[in-house]
């Protein structure tokens, strides 16, 4: 899943790693949450009269998609993530899947364990981030909405796909990760239909992440500075000794998207 990230490198960073044309001026994002701008990679126009330019540039988006054919927002879920699973078939999703798809930038995103209601422990935040540091690309899907009126706005989510077993005993879900070699092709959406691309929506290497336990102040979107990444001690129970190891415990069911779970936002 994904309901919290974060987005701290510099703009020149974001051009190297992901070769866009001018990302602009962006400050370090620590507690990214739904319904804010996020920061989307696209592909360029390819008659870009600088040949030498790089083929991707930046968009801001609302992080809560709205397909094109919804009248009313406020009589439509919240749609932060999609599944990978379904979203080349699924209504919400299959025009984004076909025409728009996007990269996500970022430095990590954040996950909570819930531990079973037996053991007496409180949910656990986790900031989980590459091991080797640097950006992250998420796939992502982006709809330009219009209103009645003829304004427009433009609106993003992020795809999902089963954890991979490094991430399991925390949730279920996590983001799909687009590698660098496959930015291309993800990005292509005049050759490149959804079925090409399914491969590429699925579990990242299991040595990609590492999970840092820290403190519930990411709960609050009030709370964007970089302390909140500051590692704590995670609470431990019989069960979370096999945190971190593949096979490890698995998170409960996913609660639903329209309803969330609380502050944390969790919301699938």
């Amino acid at each position: 899943m994904c309901g919290r990230f974060a987005l701290t490198v510099t703009p020149e960073e974001l051009e190297e790693a992901l070769a866009v044309i001018e990302a602009g001026d962006f400050p370090p994002r620590y507690n990214i949450a739904p319904t804010q701008p996020i920061l989307v990679v696209t592909a360029a126009d390819r008659t870009d009269p600088r040949s030498n330019a790089p083929p991707r540039r930046v968009a801001l988006v609302r992080w809560g998609f709205l397909p094109g054919w919804v009248k009313d927002p406020n009589d439509f879920p919240l749609l932060l993530n999609a599944r990978a699973e379904t979203a080349i078939e699924k209504a919400s999703f299959r025009a984004a899947m076909r025409h728009r798809r996007v990269l996500v930038p970022a430095s990590g995103f954040y996950e909570w364990r819930r531990h079973p209601k037996e053991s007496g422990l409180p949910s656990q935040a986790y900031w989980i981030r590459p091991k080797a540091g640097g950006i992250v690309s998420f796939g992502g899907l982006m709809e330009t909405w219009a209103s009645a009126d003829g304004s427009e706005m433009d609106t993003g989510a992020i795809l999902t796909t089963r954890a991979n077993a490094a991430m399991s005993f925390i949730h279920d879900r996590m983001p799909v990760i687009i590698r660098p070699e496959n930015f291309e092709r993800w990005l292509d959406c005049k050759t490149q239909e959804p079925r090409d691309v399914a491969d590429l929506m699925v579990p990242a290497d299991d040595d990609l992440f590492e999970f840092v336990p820290v403190s519930d102040a990411v709960n609050k979107v009030a709370n964007t500075t970089p302390d909140i990444q500051a590692p704590v001690a995670a609470p431990t129970d019989a069960s979370s000794k096999t945190a971190g190891k593949p096979g490890g415990q698995k998170a409960g069911p996913e609660p639903s998207p329209d309803k969330g779970d609380g502050p944390q936002l969790s919301l699938f």
